[in-house]
């Protein structure tokens, strides 16, 4: 064995024996326990970051821990492959999207192999390729023929120079991101699919996910958004059709002092058309694309439309007003305003003066509403015949009285809005139906599927080749002239049923084989960042009770278990010029020359010129920041095994890890020291060993019990816990212990090999081509990666001798070892005749002696 630790060495040697072994490569193996782990598959940007090496880590460490449990792990990779950067690239680059893409996988992969993660690479897919995107496109289809799937006019971002759909991340200020040109909403014909259909189930499903954190079930929940309240219809002076808000506080009806509507509602553009002023005013706000997130927060805007709403209880005519913050994709688009009782109500009716009347006297008795709405729930007052009931109460005795009189209906609604699937950009699967010559629309049949997207193509930065390309939209259908729909879809589609399609990567018959589906399917394990927690995992949540009910797999949910990974951050280092702009610099580039004294950075110097850079904190990784540290350099420069080992070992999963080189220098200086107790155990491994554990002294015994509290701890923290952080630092407290064992009886050989074994083996899904080559220089053939778990000896934790205080008059003045089972006169005998507690009693008189059971004895002198 040689003396020193080469990572670079051992982790190529390693790693080719991998594939040539084919080592990871799985197939279904009924009845034996199956284990799906599987982390979020990359978009092939370019190079990986720290952040993926974390994800992907934290995926191949539970992947290993648990192929030595004994299971059969299927660990797949994939590549997220469309979207709109890959055309932004192909533009700058003057490339096309396809081969920018192809590029980038074949890099990325083999920085994913140089890491050592251990995946079945047989069954890699990427989503950009037709034999994949074909069965969605089929399954799209069928959702067709399901009434799953329709078609219906929405509003878009519209560059009027460009003539083209951009998506918001092409928006900047409100304008178009080549253009320069002022963004406008249009309405044009997109495609959505009904997930609404499945909002309860999606709700009530949630309780099945016991493995999943409660934060992000909560954000679910949220967004879901299910909610009970009455449908209002409020009759509108001079118009035949009433003026319809759904509400889920009826308790409050009598406090409503005005009405809103958006910008698009009928009311409003009816308004508009003699109102220069107001037309310009709905101009002006309707051409700014909100999220509803954002209304709590924008300044209040609005203007009157002179029509006038009539109160359904009191008769009283309420004013309508066009509002800033009533969308029209919300609920009807329009809204009863309760200023009293609605924060947003309220700050418009505070802008423009507006009456505020309170109708809920809360629980704690203050209604003061001169800094806020009052938003919770209480007694009616000055609600008529409805004063001086509970707010649930009033609730029911509203709703009634309205149902009586035809104007209302109680109702459930839901925040979640149908899946807008549809995307004017060309990167992504053509969405699989076909525009006839009535303006109907019809799916591509079965027998012409998939229809592939051109991958020779010039990109001009503006329009989609394929909208640009009159022959590719050419096609028929029953013999008369028909187009291919040109928009593609939403790449959620795409990430929504990858993790299934992993299963039967490989068949060519159907989207699935639902024999290889239900054996793996669900995922027992998904990793990946809290970012995606809503609708990436919704989505996929939804598309697999479709896959179920379309009788591809039996499971109701994807995921069992979920871990969300937290963010990596890093050292942020910049220079302002006199004008103002500010250059940032990669912390490779920078030394540290001060700390304080918490070690905090005071001082650095760019490496180039020696002169200062300003601290710009510890910061997410990011390009914009210049601070994120590429992998691959650490790779080179420390192995794979350190950076492994580091981004387990800095902080908790959940938890933000910050980036630092000492720690990574730390990681190796640890990996080194594994290495050299190995190599120091190899010089007397051929003499004699004893596998006798029965007749151990003292230290021998504890030493052997360190090791299997340390298995105890470990296999915790790895499995159930998931704390592999804490796991790692119980196995650093167990090498101190074991550097400083003696090697010179066959039992404390034994010992070491014992615990040499278990330190190799609880290290390997962390280090695994480290931990190969320590297995096999500790005389094993097999490879580690599907060696058994190291087991707990339950005897070598209970003590046969106990280590006992003692004290006299309550101070410690000795520690005596007694066999476990001692009894208490045998102890405070032995504790009474050990030579320094005799120098403490002297010739006083004990007059009492106290015995903890297995820890102290306090003799009481005088």
């Amino acid at each position: 064995m040689q003396d020193n630790y080469d990572p670079a060495q051992i982790e190529t040697a390693v790693q080719q024996r991998w594939e040539n072994d084919k080592v990871f490569e799985v197939t279904e193996q009924p009845g034996k326990e199956k284990f799906y782990c599987l982390s979020m598959f990359p978009y092939p940007s370019g190079k990986l970051h720290m952040g993926h090496v974390r994800n992907y880590t934290l995926g191949d460490v539970v992947a290993r821990y648990q192929r030595m449990q004994g299971k059969n792990v299927l660990q797949p990779m994939g590549w997220d492959a469309f979207g709109l950067p890959a055309e932004n690239a192909a533009v700058a680059n003057k490339t096309a999207p396809a081969k920018w893409t192809y590029q980038n996988i074949d890099y990325m992969r083999n920085q994913l192999k140089s890491l050592g993660f251990g995946y079945d690479w047989s069954r890699e897919v990427a989503t950009c390729r037709p034999d994949y995107y074909r069965w969605e496109q089929w399954f799209f289809t069928k959702l067709y023929e399901k009434g799953l799937v329709y078609k219906k006019n929405a509003t878009v971002n519209w560059d009027p120079v460009d003539n083209t759909v951009l998506a918001n991340e092409q928006v900047i200020d409100g304008r178009g991101w080549r253009s320069g040109a002022k963004v406008i909403q249009k309405e044009i014909p997109q495609w959505f699919i009904k997930i609404t259909a499945y909002a309860d189930e999606l709700l009530d499903d949630l309780e099945q996910l016991e493995g999943w954190p409660e934060q992000v079930k909560t954000m679910q929940r949220n967004w879901i958004g299910r909610s009970e309240g009455v449908e209002i219809d409020f009759s509108v002076v001079d118009h035949d059709k009433p003026l319809t808000v759904y509400t889920t506080r009826p308790d409050t009806l009598y406090g409503v002092t005005y009405m809103a509507v958006a910008a698009q509602h009928p009311l409003a553009q009816e308004a508009a058309a003699n109102k220069p002023e107001l037309a310009a005013f709905i101009e002006s706000i309707q051409n700014t694309k909100m999220a509803e997130a954002e209304l709590a927060t924008i300044e209040k805007k609005g203007m009157a439309t002179g029509f006038y709403a009539t109160h359904p209880l009191t008769g009283e005519q309420l004013p309508i007003w066009v509002a800033n913050f009533v969308l029209m994709d919300y609920g009807s688009g329009a809204v009863m305003a309760v200023p009293a009782h609605d924060q947003r109500d309220w700050e418009f009716a505070t802008t423009y003066q507006l009456p505020i009347n309170v109708v809920i006297d809360p629980v704690d008795g203050e209604h003061d509403i001169s800094s806020g709405a009052i938003t919770a729930k209480g007694m009616t007052i000055n609600s008529g015949p409805y004063s001086d009931m509970t707010s649930a109460d009033a609730f029911d005795a509203i709703a009634d009285e309205l149902a009586r009189q035809g104007i209302g209906r109680r109702q459930v609604n839901y925040r979640l809005r149908d899946w807008g699937v549809s995307r004017q950009r060309y990167w992504g699967t053509p969405i699989p139906m076909l525009n006839l010559a009535d303006g109907s629309s019809v799916p591509v049949p079965e027998n012409q599927l998939p229809v592939t997207l051109p991958e020779d193509v010039v990109m001009d930065g503006t329009q989609s080749p394929i909208k640009a390309d009159p022959e590719w939209r050419k096609t028929t259908y029953n013999g008369q002239p028909a187009e291919h729909e040109t928009d593609t879809f939403d790449t959620f589609m795409e990430s929504s049923w990858y993790y299934a399609r992993y299963c039967s990567a490989n068949y060519d018959e159907g989207m699935l084989n639902p024999e290889q589906a239900n054996y793996w399917l669900p995922v027992d394990q998904y990793i990946g960042g809290i970012e995606h927690a809503i609708l990436h995992l919704l989505y996929a949540r939804f598309f697999h009770k479709l896959l179920r009910d379309t009788g591809l797999v039996n499971s109701d949910e994807p995921f069992k278990r979920l871990l969300t990974q937290g963010m990596v951050l890093a050292d942020s280092y910049y220079r302002e010029a006199a004008d103002g702009k500010i250059t940032w610099y990669s912390p490779l580039d920078v030394e540290i020359v001060e700390r304080d004294s918490k070690g905090q950075i005071v001082k650095a110097i760019l490496k180039t010129d020696g002169e200062e850079v300003s601290y710009g904190g510890m910061t997410k990784m990011s390009k914009s920041k210049n601070n994120g540290i590429d992998p691959q350099v650490m790779i080179d420069k420390y192995g794979a095994d350190t950076v492994r080992l580091f981004m387990m070992f800095a902080a908790p999963p959940e938890a933000t890890l910050e980036w630092s080189d000492s720690g990574v220098e730390g990681a190796q200086r640890f990996l080194r020291r594994v290495w050299r107790l190995v190599a120091d155990y190899s010089e007397v491994a051929e003499q004699e060993h004893s596998s006798d554990f029965s007749q151990l002294n003292p230290d021998q015994e504890e030493l052997r019990r360190e090791v299997h509290r340390t298995i105890e701890k470990v296999t915790d923290d790895m499995g159930r816990r998931q704390n592999f952080n804490t796991a790692i630092a119980a196995v650093m407290e167990l090498l101190n212990k074991l550097q400083k064992a003696n090697l010179d009886s066959p039992a404390d050989r034994g010992i070491m090999r014992e615990a040499l074994e278990a330190v190799v083996r609880m290290l390997a899904p962390v280090t695994p081509h480290l931990s190969e080559v320590l297995w096999q220089q500790l005389g094993h053939d097999s490879d580690i990666t599907f060696a058994d778990w190291p087991e707990v000896d339950s005897t070598a934790l209970v003590a046969s001798n106990i280590l006992v205080v003692v004290q006299v008059n309550g101070k410690v003045r000795g520690k005596i070892t007694v066999p476990a089972d001692a009894q208490q006169d045998a102890v405070i005998t032995a504790a009474v005749a050990d030579e320094n507690v005799q120098r403490f009693i002297g010739d006083k008189t004990i007059r009492k002696q106290i015995y903890v059971p297995g820890k102290l004895v306090n003799i009481v002198a005088n």
